[in-house]
């Protein structure tokens, strides 16, 4: 006799989010999760013929330290998915404070994102754009599948950061982090 309590099987959310039978409301839960607060990144990497291609990112995040792993998702339907299945790098390039109009410029469906952008070829040829907070340059290590997204994850090969203002991203809208000890200087 097996003393363990029964549960349910819970559904695989893979096929819940396919057959369109989840009961959340995909736009409410989208409101939820943008009271969460993120950094905002451009994802770069090159076409084989060494056309640049960025995106706005804000699903970046770290996975281990040892070994130094991030990742990183993009929606299945996005043109330049192809892109960053196939390119050997990526770069994640943290953006400042001051770089609200470059996130809205690379968030746009365009040909000429890198147009007027002050960047550097880097490994894998993936565009390191200058003046960033920080910039993480990966080797594509694997990719997986979910729901909607294909979620990236990279081994970082070289990094560098400075101690410029991050620029945020919440509830639709871009701001800044104010620290508690400089909370006490506004007035």
């Amino acid at each position: 006799m097996n003393d363990l309590p029964k549960q349910p099987r819970a559904p695989d959310p893979a096929n819940e989010l396919a057959s369109d039978s989840s009961q959340i409301d995909p736009r409410d839960f989208r409101n939820a999760l943008g009271t969460y607060a993120t950094g905002v990144t451009i994802i770069a990497a090159a076409a084989p013929d060494g056309t640049p291609y960025g995106l706005t990112c804000n699903s970046f995040a770290s996975v281990s330290l040892n070994p130094p792993l991030v990742l990183w998702s993009l929606v299945v339907y996005s043109s330049s998915l192809t892109v960053f299945q196939n390119a050997s790098h990526f770069s994640v390039n943290v953006l400042g404070a001051s770089q609200q109009a470059l996130a809205n410029k690379f968030a746009r469906s365009s040909d000429d994102k890198f147009t007027g952008v002050d960047w550097t070829p880097g490994l894998g040829n993936a565009p390191v754009l200058a003046e960033s907070v920080a910039n993480f340059q990966c080797r594509s290590v694997n990719r997986y599948y979910g729901g909607d997204h294909v979620i990236f994850l990279g081994a970082v090969e070289a990094y560098t950061y400075n101690p410029k203002e991050p620029l945020l991203f919440a509830r639709g809208a871009f701001g800044r982090f104010i620290a508690d000890d400089e909370r006490k200087n506004v007035p």
